[in-house]
């Protein structure tokens, strides 16, 4: 059992943005899957590991008013959806800027963040976050 926090914690995908691409058509996919669903059976096989750069740019954004009682003391916040260099879209919260400053086409880069922790055994849990680019 006390292998299992050394296996996430050694988990090449755990603390970066790893997604797939298709070998078959050249679309990336995040999260990673094992087929594309563009081409289905001709992409088995065919899906390569791809991490990240972590840059891109704000697609939409929402400000987030009311939040579940393990995020109160984030409200407000903002979520976005992010358009990475690479393609695709993630969504995740918009850290280190104020909520009027956040603007469509915005350039951010992925930082990895706390996330919360796991009642008292104090596992604590990271994810990634995005922050505007300082130009």
């Amino acid at each position: 059992m006390g292998s299992i926090p050394r296996f996430w914690r050694e988990n090449p995908s755990r603390y970066n943005l790893v997604g797939v691409k298709c070998d078959n058509c050249g679309r990336v996919f995040f999260p990673p899957r094992d087929i594309c669903p563009v081409c289905h059976r001709e992409s088995i096989g065919k899906m390569k590991r791809l991490e990240l750069s972590g840059k891109g740019s704000v697609y939409s954004y929402t400000l987030v008013q009311d939040a579940h009682p393990q995020f109160e003391m984030l409200k407000p916040y903002i979520l976005a959806m992010v358009e990475m260099d690479e393609g695709v879209k993630i969504t995740s919260q918009i850290i280190d800027v104020k909520p009027e400053d956040v603007h469509i086409g915005m350039k951010v880069e992925a930082v990895m963040r706390k996330l919360g922790a796991e009642g008292n055994s104090g596992i604590l849990h990271y994810g990634y976050k995005f922050r505007p680019v300082k130009e």
